[in-house]
């Protein structure tokens, strides 16, 4: 489930149609009952449901949404840019989430975060480095992943990150698609190769536990 919404404006972004707020378009949205009926339907038949977006953390409903899915059977997975580490402690308090995937745009230095997520506040960023203090001690299942786009992000940079997140259970490296992003000039940037990746990744493994490639 794709959630309508985002604090951030990342360059390369591939859900831009989904950045702009619930109700400030027409689209085919559906409503939480036909979601709920859908669910109920197939508990016999789906596992888990798992909410991204853009930030589906901007939601204040979230807590109760997930209470609804978990009450009916479902695990829940998140994908989360990390800036709202406060509603993602009363999720693990709750036990309302199985597995959290965060976003780390870039290493943790402001101006050059700034410049991955296209339009971040220092509020915004200090709250991003919180929940990810806060995932590095959670009882579940989380990963990490950035997307290695070329022109933001250099070998160093990806290493870099691995560092700031030093003994996660896994990092995920997803390959840039200039195929479709939010500033049309991303389009022309051209994606690092499969073995400038594999490289990357192995010196990522110094400080990981585990790293994946997808989309390679």
């Amino acid at each position: 489930l794709f959630t309508r919404g985002c604090n951030f404006r990342c360059p390369y972004c591939h859900n831009s149609h989904l950045l702009v707020k619930p109700g400030r378009v027409d689209d085919d949205s559906y409503s939480e009952s036909e979601i709920m009926d859908f669910l109920s339907e197939r508990t016999n038949f789906l596992d888990a449901v798992v909410l991204s977006g853009g930030e589906p953390c901007l939601n204040e409903e979230l807590p109760r949404v997930c209470r609804d899915y978990k009450q009916l059977g479902y695990m829940l997975k998140i994908d989360t840019n990390g800036t709202r580490p406060i509603l993602l402690e009363k999720l693990l308090d709750e036990q309302l989430v199985d597995y959290i995937a965060m976003d780390i745009k870039a290493p943790l230095e402001y101006e050059k975060y700034l410049e991955a997520a296209g339009r971040l506040s220092r509020e915004e960023f200090f709250n991003l480095c919180r929940s990810l203090y806060i995932l590095q001690q959670a009882p579940i299942e989380v990963e990490f992943r950035t997307t290695v786009v070329p022109s933001l992000l250099g070998p160093d940079d990806i290493v870099d990150i691995a560092r700031d997140i030093k003994g996660a259970g896994l990092y995920t490296l997803q390959q840039y698609n200039p195929r479709i992003t939010l500033n049309p000039e991303m389009g022309k940037v051209k994606p690092y190769s499969k073995e400038v990746l594999e490289e990357i990744a192995r010196e990522c493994e110094r400080y990981v536990k585990k790293v994946r490639l997808v989309n390679v």
